[in-house]
């Protein structure tokens, strides 16, 4: 009897090893590395693949079909991101392109709720003050923070993140929890979060925390007249996406007292210059982009976006298909 080809998956990265697992009876090719895959390694290693898994920092435009040729069948990233994939290009040619969706909710919460305490308590100018050997004798007003007992939060995005961070808020013991998002939610109810207009959050909010996702909309949605508008000793929290805020008038609202602080996990671009002017701030607090950095979250990712695979080369539904 005739032997029937293996399928063949070329990855754009090193992996959690679950989602290698899981392709373990296909022809796979990995770029071994930690580091994303330059862009002509990636044309050359994709030449007739029947799979594509890839991650946020590879573009995936018209010549990387092209160079892949009519056995692609799909384009599975490791993300819940897919804007470095061109859509309309995947839908000309019947290639399938699926996401990881629901994976990372979780840790991103956690994160976005460490982030806001790192931020307004001020913990890293303590342990930098330890560190560089500043502190002294017990001073009734060094390094005075912000605490969350009687504050209003505001939550821009009130989806499964946003959801996430209002929850584990509740017991902080805040004022009062305000949404805002494209339409007022059911769920909302669960967790006594208020929906109102724009307006109203940035200017009654004394914590606001972007967990939106990146529109036309949302775009530098946060902008000189909008900090102008924010209290003055408002913190802004920011795991959406980093296009949300336009990140010149955050300097200088930040330099002006326009609002007490900033933690920012996501930024524009990424990676952020190490010399960018907001790095220099002492009330900017900058991650690496780290929402979604727990083994529990990468090991689903890499899970996800394997079983997407699978899932299309056996006729099936995906379970992150991007329609």
């Amino acid at each position: 009897m005739p032997t029937t080809e293996k399928k063949r998956i070329y990855v754009t990265r090193r992996v959690p090893q679950p989602g290698m697992d899981l392709l373990s009876e296909y022809e796979v090719k990995i770029w071994d590395s930690d580091e994303a895959i330059p862009q002509e390694e990636l044309l050359k290693n994709v030449p007739g693949i029947d799979a594509l898994f890839c991650l946020l920092t590879d573009k995936i435009d018209a010549e990387v079909l092209d160079a892949a040729g009519p056995n692609l069948k799909v384009v599975a990233t490791m993300s819940v991101g897919y804007e470095h994939i061109d859509i309309a290009e995947c839908r000309k040619r019947n290639i399938r392109v699926c996401n990881t969706p629901n994976v990372s909710t979780d840790s991103v919460a956690e994160l976005t709720v460490s982030l806001l305490l790192l931020t307004t308590r001020r913990l890293l100018e303590g342990v930098a003050a330890v560190k560089n050997g500043e502190w002294g004798k017990w001073k009734p007003m060094w390094l005075c923070g912000t605490e969350l007992t009687r504050r209003t939060v505001g939550i821009l995005g009130l989806g499964r993140i946003g959801y996430g961070v209002a929850r584990r808020l509740k017991p902080f013991g805040i004022k009062e929890l305000l949404y805002h998002d494209v339409c007022q939610v059911c769920y909302a109810d669960d967790v006594g979060a208020k929906f109102v207009d724009f307006e109203t959050m940035i200017k009654e909010s004394d914590v606001i925390c972007i967990c939106c996702n990146l529109t036309p909309q949302t775009k530098e949605k946060f902008n000189k007249q909008i900090f102008k508008k924010m209290k003055n000793n408002a913190v802004l929290i920011n795991t959406g996406r980093g296009g949300v805020i336009k990140h010149d008038d955050l300097y200088d609202a930040l330099r002006n007292n326009d609002i007490f602080a900033a933690g920012l996990d996501v930024t524009d671009p990424e990676p952020l210059p190490a010399k960018h002017q907001l790095v220099s701030l002492p009330n900017c607090i900058i991650l690496p982009h780290m929402g979604s950095n727990t083994w529990d979250s990468r090991n689903h990712m890499s899970e996800t976006a394997a079983k997407n695979i699978i899932s299309v080369f056996e006729g099936q539904c995906a379970i992150g298909e991007v329609h």
